[in-house]
């Protein structure tokens, strides 16, 4: 078999490192390019969701969400890309103050799940991930038992630490630097 990597881009986690550094423009080709290490792409996944709206909406939440919608729109439209929405979901008020709590549903999984059926199926050698998140530790063990060599991209910032088992588990790592962000 031919090697071949496919992408899987955490879209929040990635937002709370491009936040780090100061919200960074990001040349999403670039970063493809780097997080594929010179091997042929099948695809890059990026899974995130729309902001919440409320019903009836707010100006505010209308704005956002359209904006998002572009952007999703945008990456879509790149050469090999795929975007993968979840939902969000309203949860509650915190106690302290008083804020909304959000939950991401259905992103996890649709990344798991894709990690997964790449792998069962054979249709790659490789999988990058750029993630933080220990919920995919079970799809990475699926993975490698089949064979996938699995590269984590993370940060090392203590904000944005990646889990240590997910770490632990991978093949490879690779620290995300702000110089593989910029555009």
């Amino acid at each position: 078999m031919k090697e071949r990597i496919a992408l899987f881009i955490d879209g929040g986690g990635l937002e709370k490192i491009t936040s780090y550094f100061g919200n960074i423009p990001i040349d999403y080709n670039k970063l493809t390019e780097f997080m594929a290490m010179g091997k042929p792409l099948l695809r890059c996944y990026y899974y995130h969701c729309l902001p919440y709206q409320s019903s009836p909406p707010t100006q505010d939440e209308q704005s956002k969400f359209s904006s998002k919608q572009k952007f999703f729109r945008k990456l879509n439209r790149l050469n090999d890309f795929t975007v993968r929405l979840g939902k969000l979901e309203f949860r509650g008020f915190d106690k302290e103050g008083g804020k909304p709590i959000f939950e991401q549903k259905r992103v996890d999984v649709h990344l798991a799940t894709d990690l997964v059926m790449h792998s069962t199926k054979h249709i790659i050698t490789h999988a990058a991930l750029l993630t933080g998140d220990s919920d995919f530790l079970p799809a990475i063990e699926i993975a490698k038992s089949e064979g996938v060599h699995i590269t984590l991209f993370y940060s090392e910032e203590s904000d944005l630490r990646a889990h240590d088992e997910l770490i632990d588990a991978v093949d490879e790592r690779k620290k995300m630097a702000k110089i593989c962000l910029i555009t």
